[in-house]
């Protein structure tokens, strides 16, 4: 189903708004997506990487498969759509050089570099890191998922 969050509606010929779709999850809530915006978004930045930033994405989630896999975190914590976001609000130039530099650049900016209740979903439409919201990456699972993931990364 097609859907528009309008940031300016005076007329019908003076709007402004972004398509997305929308659905009703499992719990019969209304959920309003932008698949366009996040994939494209994503695209963009993996360009400004220097195509650095979808192998860094893959490391991530082969990390948290492993993680599932040894018991270590527990299924549906770190859903794909959450990693993707994490890592679309890294600064571009801590991605390079070598995979496991990209990665660990990354996750130390995200523990330590910047304040992460104003990281965004990569569509931009909500932030990443949010309690109670069915959009929004709870904070005490993110938390769990990065503490764990270098936990298991630093005794490779």
């Amino acid at each position: 189903m097609q859907f528009r969050r309008y940031w300016k509606f005076r007329s019908i010929y003076d709007t402004q708004y972004v398509e997305g779709i929308c659905f009703f999850n499992g719990a019969g809530k209304l959920i309003a997506n932008y698949p366009t915006q996040h994939s494209e978004n994503l695209t963009r930045k993996h360009q400004g990487c220097n195509g650095w930033l979808k192998p860094t994405i893959r490391i991530l989630k082969n990390l948290r498969s492993s993680l599932i896999d040894n018991g270590e975190l527990q299924s549906g914590i770190a859903p794909s759509y959450y990693l993707e976001g994490l890592l679309y609000n890294v600064p571009n130039e801590l991605f390079g050089s070598s995979y496991a530099d990209s990665f660990v650049n990354a996750i130390n900016w995200i523990q330590q570099g910047t304040d992460k209740s104003t990281l965004v979903c990569a569509n931009e439409q909500y932030y990443l890191l949010r309690n109670g919201t069915p959009t929004s990456w709870n904070s005490a699972d993110a938390d769990t998922f990065i503490s764990t993931a270098i936990r298991h990364w630093n005794a490779w």
